[in-house]
């Protein structure tokens, strides 16, 4: 594989970076002592071996877990990146600054004017939290942190910043408005898969993810041509070590997203129901027979031959047999999605009747397209080998997201973890959810990759929950929280010593100290090596240094969150993380204080021209 280099080109082969003997004179060869030759296929090289991170322990390394060793934490920054850390941070500790970020960087751009603002937020927010403005740009940077041990996922963050009544506008006219029949007012939970104007604006409250709203399917198309572009980025700028990050209401009509979890979310009810005296919906069939004795045994009037027909759409794989998993080929262009929708709602002792509305022609149209989309990236991620982060989103979106991603898994998931999908920890089914898909993939033998989060749409979450009048989603405490992450973690583990070697990969994504070092210490308990790279670590740009960068100079598999994108057009995610550090203030002290004392102990030095030399030990 041939790579530009700035001076030459590189061939990579076993780990060791070669150049063409033409692309540089031998005498300089000779003069930076470039090691020996290779000929390779009638062309003669030198090697030059290059440094690609920390070594790879074969044990469990000792690592400082209070995270405290300044040093450690900042070994790969230069002066001028501590002084900026400082700066930014000590910023994002007021609050007037913060409050009005958004007012005052636009203030500043019109006083500064184009150029001299683009210099500014390079000098300071922009070049804290951000990589570059495109993928050429951001290699430098990631190049040198995976020289650290810090691998890269990417995700190109240019957002169009509308008002709170663009965003409103947009939403209700891409969904329909709840229903109040009688059904709805007898089952509150129906109430969460529908749209209300009051909440149309899914950025508010929440500060750590990009919210896409649906313009039209050209618009989606062009975020699909985006997200292809990132996979092209990830392969090209992080040798194939990274991940691209995406999301599904960047690909189609959130209303079909929401209708989606509506049917499987009923169709859990109606199964809940079907298999409570033959077991756990996740591991369960039902044949035939079983399922019509079902629908008698719950008193439901039915006829016999609707029963069949409404088996026999279930029974997508002609196999004779039905579960909650069963709808093997959602991603396939020739699936009548309509009778997906089609789900009758059971009544005791009453008749059926239909659950969800059926699509129109151009609903079913508009769900096609996003199939053909999330099915085209994950192709092209396949044929790229690079990793793809599906990131969750909303409650009332995230049944059909991880359904979705689930048939992805399935389908791409078959000689490596090529799809991930993502669970939000304050969930009170997050556990739950989790063991289903990797009961699923145990059972089908296909990769399983996942990322655990805590969150990042609780108030919102709880606020909407409360006004419509549905369970709150949510765990009722972070202490709750924390446990279900454990959890989570725990049961990963378990089913990765299991399992055959590197068939479960998980990503724990998280700034939370106390979450980190439960990690590291269950992977000690269960003799799961860094070496193994089943379980892996991930912080955003910019946050956290003192987690990631002792983790991955240690051997641990780490990646940072890298956002890239033009200056002007990533002010709402930089607008975010203001918001964020500020909400985390006891986190963002323990940082300005490692800063604080690696810049005075490299002054005591006398490193103040400190260049970034990784560990390689």
């Amino acid at each position: 594989m041939a790579l530009k280099g700035h001076l030459y080109t590189h061939v990579l082969l076993s780990n060791t970076r070669y150049h063409w003997r033409h692309s540089v004179p031998t005498l300089l060869c000779l003069l930076r002592n470039h090691k020996s030759t290779l000929v390779n296929g009638g062309v003669t090289t030198f090697r030059q071996e290059e440094n690609l991170g920390p070594k790879i322990p074969s044990k469990h390394p000792e690592i400082d877990l209070t995270f405290s060793n300044c040093r450690e934490a900042y070994r790969s920054k230069t002066m001028s990146e501590l002084f900026r850390g400082l700066f930014v941070f000590q910023l994002c500790s007021f609050d007037i600054l913060v409050d009005h970020n958004k007012q005052l960087l636009k203030w500043t751009r019109s006083l500064l004017g184009k150029t001299l603002f683009k210099k500014l937020m390079k000098a300071t927010f922009y070049g804290h939290f951000v990589a570059g403005e495109d993928q050429v740009a951001i290699r430098p940077l990631v190049s040198r942190n995976r020289q650290f041990g810090v691998k890269s996922i990417l995700d190109y963050s240019v957002e169009e910043d509308i008002s709170t009544e663009q965003a409103k506008k947009s939403e209700m006219e891409s969904c329909v408005p709840a229903k109040t029949t009688d059904s709805y007012r007898k089952d509150p939970e129906r109430k969460r898969f529908h749209a209300y104007e009051e909440f149309g604006d899914r950025r508010e409250g929440v500060v750590s993810s990009r919210t896409y709203f649906y313009e039209g399917e050209e618009q989606c198309d062009k975020n699909m041509k985006i997200f292809l572009d990132s996979i092209d980025g990830v392969s090209s700028a992080t040798d194939k070590t990274g991940f691209c990050a995406i999301k599904l209401t960047a690909l189609g009509r959130p209303q079909l997203l929401m209708q989606l979890s509506e049917v499987l979310m009923s169709m859990r009810g109606i199964f809940d129901k079907m298999l409570s005296s033959v077991g756990d919906i996740a591991v369960s069939k039902l044949r035939e027979e079983q399922f019509l004795q079902a629908l008698e045994t719950l008193g439901i009037r039915i006829s016999r031959d609707d029963s069949r027909m409404w088996f026999s759409i279930l029974d997508i794989t002609k196999d004779g047999e039905v579960d909650f998993l069963d709808w093997d080929n959602l991603l396939e262009d020739h699936f009548n999605l309509t009778k997906l929708f089609a789900v009758p709602e059971i009544k005791t002792k009453g008749p059926i009747t239909k659950l969800v509305s059926t699509l129109s022609e151009e609903q079913e149209q508009e769900m096609k397209n996003m199939l053909h989309r999330i099915n085209t990236i994950a192709e092209y991620a396949r044929e790229k080998d690079v990793r793809v982060m599906v990131d969750a989103e909303q409650t009332y979106f995230q049944p059909a997201i991880s359904r979705l991603t689930m048939e992805m898994m399935r389908k791409f998931n078959k000689e490596k973890a090529i799809i991930f999908n993502t669970y939000q920890c304050y969930q009170k089914q997050a556990n739950y959810n989790m063991k289903v898909d990797l009961d699923l993939s145990m059972r089908e033998d296909f990769y399983f990759g996942a990322k655990l989060v805590r969150g990042a749409y609780m108030e919102q979450e709880r606020e909407r929950a409360k006004k419509i009048g549905y369970e709150d989603p949510i765990n009722p405490t972070f202490e709750a929280t924390t446990e279900m992450y454990f959890r989570c973690v725990e049961d990963a583990m378990k089913m990765i010593k299991q399992r055959e070697p590197g068939k479960i990969a998980i990503m724990i994504a998280s700034h939370n100290e106390e979450t980190v070092r439960y990690a590291v210490e269950k992977m000690k308990e269960y003799n799961i090596l860094p070496s193994d790279r089943v379980i892996c670590f991930g912080q955003l740009l910019g946050m956290c240094d003192q987690i990631s960068f002792p983790l991955g100079q240690a051997g641990y598999s780490v990646y940072k969150y890298v956002p890239y994108g033009p200056v002007e057009e990533v002010l709402p995610y930089l607008s975010r993380r203001a918001m964020e550090n500020r909400g985390v203030l006891k986190k963002v002290k323990k940082e300005k204080q490692l800063l604080r004392a690696e810049i005075w102990r490299r002054i005591k030095a006398g490193d103040w021209f400190y260049k970034p030399t990784p560990n390689t030990v």
